[in-house]
């Protein structure tokens, strides 16, 4: 097995199950029946997503620590970042920065205001669909992370 396949199965998978247990912290798949699909009713139960999502989160943050020491390293072999490599990064860069603060906030003692709380989590979704719009077009478009350049 080829590590590439095994770090794109990471990566798909990490932010496929973040994705899907974000968005059911919201109680949409409760009130559109989704958790009524036989075997999906853990969509409906909000600490299950909610503790799947940190730790999905925690191996996306780890992952992309992971990958960005790799690309330090093979940076003097001439690979360099695509645009679109570069608006993902972003993108998860503004995801860990949200949700962080997001977690932040949980904890006993924080007190945040109401209207930066929603804020933040307007900026995070954004952010998730961002990367996920970007995602779509570099599979669609088969648009790749990185570019080899050739040295003189």
């Amino acid at each position: 097995m080829k590590s590439g396949f095994f770090r794109k199965f990471v990566y798909y998978a990490t932010l496929v199950m973040i994705t899907l247990s974000g968005f059911a912290q919201m109680p949409i798949f409760k009130r559109y029946y989704i958790a009524d699909i036989p075997g999906l009713g853990w969509l409906a139960k909000f600490y299950v997503t909610h503790q799947i999502h940190y730790i999905t989160a925690v191996i996306l943050i780890a992952f992309s620590f992971y990958m960005l020491t790799g690309y330090i390293l093979k940076r003097s072999a001439g690979v360099r970042l695509t645009a679109v490599a570069k608006l993902k990064i972003f993108s998860i860069a503004g995801l860990i920065a949200t949700g962080g603060i997001l977690a932040y906030k949980n904890l006993p003692g924080v007190y945040m205001g109401h209207g930066l709380i929603s804020i933040l989590d307007i900026v995070h979704l954004g952010f998730c669909m961002l990367l996920l719009m970007t995602g779509f077009y570099s599979l669609v478009a088969k648009k790749k992370w990185v570019k080899q350049t050739t040295r003189y």
